[in-house]
C-alpha cells in the first residue's frame, strides 16, 4: 500500500481517527458569527473568511496562554442550550466530511455555566446535539462514532465536580476525562483527588502533559496520577538522547502509551519548529504509539485531512504511516476492546484497501 506520494483528495476518503479535539476550538465560522450576533457577542470581525483567518493569525504566537486566549470567542457562544446543541450537532458532522470514523470530542462543562445552565445539563446538551449529529452522518452515509472527554480546568478547583459527572455519564456517551488549560504552574497531582476517584470507579482518563511543561509533567501525569494517554507529549523527546531512551521514555513506549499529537497546534504554541522536524515522525520511528491530531480544528485552521497531508508533503510519510496512527488511535480509544477491534477490522483496514 505503500506510495511515494499521496494527493490530498485520496488522503481526505481514507478512514481516520481523532483522540485529541477540542469541542470549543472546533466551530465553524459562520457559525460563530451567527451564534455571537444572536447572543450580543462582539468578535474581531463578521465576516467568516476573516474571522478564519484571524483565529489562524492569533494562534500562531508560539505561545500556549496566548493561544488558549482565542478561546474567548467561541465560549461566549457555547453557554446556551441553542448553542451547544448546534456546535455539538455541527462538530460531528465535519468530522464525518473528513472522512473521521471515530471521534473522542472533549470540552470542559465548568466554562458553559454562564447562561444558567447546570453542570449535568451541559452534559446532556452536548451529548443530545452529538447524538442528532450521528444521526444525520449515518443517514447520509458517512457514519462516525464519537465519545466525549469531560475536561477539568488545572488552574481551577472544579476538577473532581468533573470527574464525578464523567463517573455519572459513562453510559451515556461520555468515555473519558482530562484536565486541561495552561499547563505550566499547574501540575497534575494538584487535582489527584480527581484522578484517584476516577481509577476507584474505572473510568480512563488522558492528561495534556509535555507541551508547555516537559517531563516532570509527563512523570507525574503517569506515575503520580495513573494516565492511559498523553495530551501532546512532545517533550518526551527531552529523554531520547542520539536514540537511546531514558526511562521515562522507555516506559512510555514499552508500555504503549498513546502520546496524541498535534502537529499545527504545537508550531502555534511553540512546542515544536516544523512540521518535517515535528517529534512525531521520530517517535513514530523509534515504535512509540503516536496519534495523529487536529487539537483545535478553527483556531488552528486545520483537519485530519490536512494535517496527514503536511506529513506526507513535509515530513516524508506514506501510506503505511497514516495507517499506523490511526490504527495506533483505535487501540488506545477509551472503548471496550471489541469495539475497538472492530472499528480496525471491519472499517479502518477495508476503507484503506477501497480509498487506494
Amino acid at each position: 500500500m505503500t506510495a511515494p506520494r499521496i494527493d490530498i483528495d485520496t488522503i481526505r476518503r481514507l478512514p481516520k481517527a481523532v483522540l485529541h479535539d477540542h469541542l470549543d476550538g472546533g466551530l465553524r465560522p459562520a457559525t460563530l458569527v451567527e451564534l455571537a450576533r444572536t447572543v450580543g457577542h462582539t468578535l474581531p470581525t463578521t465576516d467568516p473568511q476573516a474571522l478564519a483567518d484571524w483565529y489562524y493569525e492569533a494562534a500562531n504566537s508560539g505561545d500556549l496562554v496566548r493561544y488558549i486566549a482565542t478561546f474567548e470567542h467561541t465560549l461566549a457562544v457555547m453557554q446556551t442550550r441553542e448553542g451547544l446543541l448546534r456546535t455539538a450537532e455541527e462538530y460531528v458532522l465535519d468530522l464525518a466530511a473528513d472522512g473521521v470514523v471515530y471521534g473522542e470530542v472533549r470540552y470542559a462543562p465548568e466554562l458553559m455555566l454562564k447562561g444558567g445552565l447546570t453542570l449535568s445539563e451541559v452534559v446532556e446538551t452536548v451529548q443530545e446535539g452529538l447524538a442528532a449529529g450521528m444521526a444525520k452522518a449515518a443517514a447520509a452515509g458517512t457514519p462516525v462514532r464519537v465519545g466525549t472527554l469531560l475536561c477539568g480546568m488545572r488552574m481551577f478547583d472544579r476538577t473532581r465536580e468533573t470527574a464525578d459527572l464523567a463517573v455519572a455519564f459513562r453510559d451515556a456517551g461520555v468515555v473519558g476525562f482530562d484536565i486541561a488549560g495552561a499547563e505550566d504552574g499547574f501540575p497534575p497531582a494538584d487535582h489527584l483527588d480527581a484522578f484517584e476517584h476516577l481509577r476507584r470507579e474505572n473510568v480512563p482518563f488522558t492528561i495534556h502533559a509535555g507541551e508547555a511543561h516537559g517531563l516532570p509533567s509527563i512523570h507525574q501525569a503517569l506515575q503520580v496520577c495513573g494516565a492511559q494517554r498523553i495530551g501532546h507529549g512532545v517533550r518526551i523527546t527531552e529523554d531520547i538522547v542520539d536514540g537511546k531512551l531514558g526511562r521515562l521514555a522507555g516506559w512510555v513506549r514499552d508500555r504503549r502509551v498513546a502520546l496524541e499529537m498535534c502537529p499545527t497546534s504545537n508550531l502555534q504554541t511553540g512546542a515544536a519548529t516544523s512540521i518535517a522536524e515535528h517529534p512525531i515522525t521520530a517517535l513514530k520511528d523509534l515504535g512509540f504509539r503516536v496519534t495523529l491530531n487536529t487539537d483545535n480544528r478553527l483556531v488552528s485552521g486545520t483537519t485530519m485531512t490536512r494535517e496527514m497531508s503536511l506529513l506526507v508533503e513535509e515530513a516524508g510519510w506514506s501510506t503505511d504511516d497514516l495507517l499506523t496512527v490511526t490504527v495506533n488511535a483505535l487501540k488506545s480509544a477509551f472503548l471496550p476492546f471489541d469495539e475497538r477491534n472492530a472499528l480496525i477490522q471491519d472499517v479502518v483496514l477495508p476503507g484503506y484497501e477501497a480509498a487506494l
